[in-house]
């Protein structure tokens, strides 16, 4: 690929279509946080910071679900971006992106997310997971994830992952704003809780850690560290 940028520029019609799926299914969200009379004015300046957005995503290789964990990332920059330009502070919108993430799931059919959750301790999944792992070392791609997989124990957790780089946490520094990243990590909660993950993690790389410290056991009670801050709205 002669320029990365290129494999977001050519699907930024999809991705914008994926944008407005999430503001169908969150807009009750949206309106509580910015009033009824402001929310499809900040929508349609959202969307448009969102597209610009698109051509800097950084480019690692395509994969997933890590290439979608970019692409969310960007939203929700869009999101904080404009947030922040009226008047909203970063736990603020550390708030809405969790409460965006239950919004959005609660609209997928739980039967779904529980298939995708079990998906996510087949052996075929692992034996990639493995492999990704080892691959993310050779640093191919400056912007992406670079993790190591940590076998079960048999007992605490199935599997583990620890993440060393993060390609969120790098791409919202070059943006300028690593203040959101420990903000988007809480929603991990939504994902464990809905699809079954047991997701144990007491550290994170947004807050300053030397890894995040992924511990999955399928079934388990999710346990995650999170800021002071958020604790009202994952609570309710």
């Amino acid at each position: 690929m002669t320029n990365p940028s290129d494999y977001y520029i050519s699907r930024k019609p999809l991705l914008l279509k994926e944008f407005d799926l999430y503001v169908k299914h969150t807009l009750p969200v949206l309106v509580r946080y910015f009033g009824e009379g402001n929310v499809n004015a900040l929508i349609a300046e959202t969307r448009r910071e969102y597209e610009d957005l698109i051509p800097q995503l950084p480019y690692i290789g395509g994969k997933q679900p890590f290439t979608e964990f970019i692409v969310f990332t960007g939203m929700l920059l869009a999101v904080y971006r404009v947030s922040k330009a009226h008047g909203k502070t970063v736990e603020q919108t550390g708030d809405l992106v969790y409460e965006i993430g239950r919004a959005f799931l609660k609209s997928s059919p739980a039967f779904l997310t529980r298939l995708f959750g079990n998906m996510n301790f087949s052996r075929l999944y692992l034996s990639r997971l493995r492999k990704r792992a080892s691959e993310s070392h050779q640093r191919k791609y400056p912007g992406d994830y670079v993790f190591n997989f940590v076998e079960g124990d048999g007992k605490t957790f199935d599997y583990g992952v620890d993440y060393l780089e993060c390609a969120s946490c790098k791409f919202l520094a070059k943006q300028g704003a690593p203040e959101l990243a420990p903000y988007l990590c809480p929603v991990d909660i939504l994902y464990s809780d809905a699809l079954g993950w047991g997701l144990l993690r007491t550290q994170t790389l947004a807050e300053g850690a030397e890894r995040y410290d992924f511990r999955f056991k399928k079934g388990g009670k999710t346990k995650v560290a999170v800021p002071a801050s958020m604790q009202n709205v994952i609570d309710d």
